[in-house]
């Protein structure tokens, strides 16, 4: 898809298809990014999410990126995967249906970037911010005129890397959003137009 340069280093970001479905079970690992989830946490009810948890959701997701069209990104540096940003349409993400909190702003459509996963040897290194402008390149050739998401804004001055998966608000600023609405505290809406 496209390079860009990060300080010394390039990285090339590819979406995720088929062909490098092993790159992504290799940057997630035996846990599936983080406790299972294999970024099915959108996709699907708490009830079924649970009972996916771990070898389900990793199946779950190998057919969406088989059936297309691919659901997100992966960042590499050479030929290794060190980022996975989950970009799609908003309506692809059933959680987001029943959210009081991330539930929809208006009638526009828009595609949501919902989840990002960094290889620890690159974290803190602007992967995500480089993924997230990516992103919203890659929603634009998609026809999409409003990219959205949902970062956190820590209240304390530290966040588990668990409770990160969003991305932080600082990020998304960087990237060109902007806050529209805010129904928690920790958690805008934020949007960029393509």
């Amino acid at each position: 898809m496209s390079s860009e340069k990060e300080g010394k280093s390039s990285l090339a970001f590819h979406p995720l298809t088929a062909e490098r479905w092993p790159d992504l079970v290799e940057l997630f690992g035996q846990r599936g990014a983080c406790g299972g989830c294999w970024c099915m946490w959108w996709r699907l009810g708490r009830a079924e999410f649970e009972r996916k948890k771990g070898a389900g959701n990793k199946r779950a997701l190998h057919k969406i990126v088989n059936a297309g069209p691919p659901p997100g990104l992966l960042a590499y540096q050479g030929e290794e995967p060190v980022g996975w940003c989950a970009v799609a349409p908003r309506d692809r993400y059933t959680r987001m249906t029943t959210s009081r909190i991330l539930g929809p702003v208006d009638d526009e459509p828009v595609w949501s970037v919902v989840c990002f996963f960094v290889s620890k040897s690159h974290r803190r290194q602007g992967v995500t911010e480089a993924l997230l402008r990516a992103a919203v390149r890659f929603a634009g050739e998609q026809g999409a005129r409003i990219v959205e998401g949902y970062p956190i804004e820590p209240v304390k001055d530290r966040v588990p890397e668990v409770f990160a998966y969003t991305g932080f608000v600082s990020t998304f600023e960087k990237a060109g959003f902007s806050e529209v609405l805010r129904r928690s505290p920790p958690r805008p809406i934020m949007r960029c137009r393509v």
